[in-house]
């Protein structure tokens, strides 16, 4: 089986190095290149000792997407939405493929990125926990067969470091409802309550948010009803997860034909 020559951009990061610990599990990957941003104090330091490998690997953390281009077919992302889309310029330029996590885009950045769908394989989600995604399946059938008979509450969790809000995750959980219910999430959106501001809409979506400690990410969608709640949790407690999803991802991504995927097609949930 030919191999697939992965490169971990972000390299330096918390979710860098996890992917880089982890990526030696995958059959059929191996390491090609791994990035930083030009000021990043793991400039030249080797990629292995990163990712705490038993050896060193034979690649060094570089700053030029560009020039070390040539040494791997597929990049990983999971940094900044300016970052990726630096980076997502590069691939489009040299035809490599893509795994993108990153969150906190703005609609015009998500537009750019499913634009590039059509010229390279690429796999965009918000979250890439398999969990995750399962439940994304749950709460469209939950939301389905409940209907429009309860009240529906997304809860996220993080810890203290996450600079966006709400979290990628909670936000693909409350379209996963909306667009099982048929509402305009933008419509229905309820991302902060204060004072005095009537009763509740049955057709809001609401959106609460915590981040605190070193909670790596707790999700909670809640359907109250009259007398009975349902409540659809998952609950990470090591970030390896959502790198072994986006390996996972490599792994199949690894061959197909230019387009947009997400984790549902990974997973074969569609």
């Amino acid at each position: 089986m030919q191999e697939t020559r992965v490169a971990i951009n972000g390299a330096g990061g918390r979710m860098g190095r996890t992917l880089l610990s982890v990526l030696p599990e995958f059959d059929g990957l191996k390491l090609g290149a791994a990035f930083e941003r030009q000021q990043s104090p793991v400039i030249g330091e080797n990629a292995g000792v990163l990712g705490a490998w038993a050896e060193k690997s034979q690649i060094d953390v570089s700053a030029d997407i560009a020039v070390g281009s040539e040494h791997f077919d597929l990049l990983v992302d999971f940094t900044t939405p300016e970052s990726t889309l630096a980076a997502l310029e590069q691939c489009l330029k040299s035809d490599k493929a893509m795994v993108i996590g990153t969150t906190g885009c703005s609609a015009e950045q998500r537009a750019q990125i499913e634009a590039a769908g059509k010229d390279i394989p690429l796999v965009f989600a918000p979250n890439f926990s398999v969990g995750v995604n399962l439940s994304l399946k749950l709460l469209e059938v939950a939301a389905k067969v409940l209907g429009d008979s309860v009240d529906v509450e997304v809860i996220g969790a993080h810890h203290r470091h996450k600079v966006d809000s709400p979290s990628g995750t909670a936000l693909a959980m409350g379209e996963a409802v909306a667009k099982a219910l048929g509402r305009d999430l933008d419509e229905h959106a309820a991302y902060a309550r204060e004072g005095r501001h009537g009763p509740r809409p049955r057709e809001q979506i609401g959106f609460s948010t915590i981040h605190a400690g070193d909670i790596v990410g707790e999700h909670t969608v809640m359907f109250a009803g009259e007398g009975e709640r349902l409540e659809i949790t998952h609950k990470a407690t090591d970030r390896a997860i959502f790198a072994r999803g986006a390996l996972r991802a490599a792994q199949w991504l690894a061959g197909k034909p230019a387009g947009l995927y997400d984790m549902q097609d990974v997973l074969g949930l569609r």
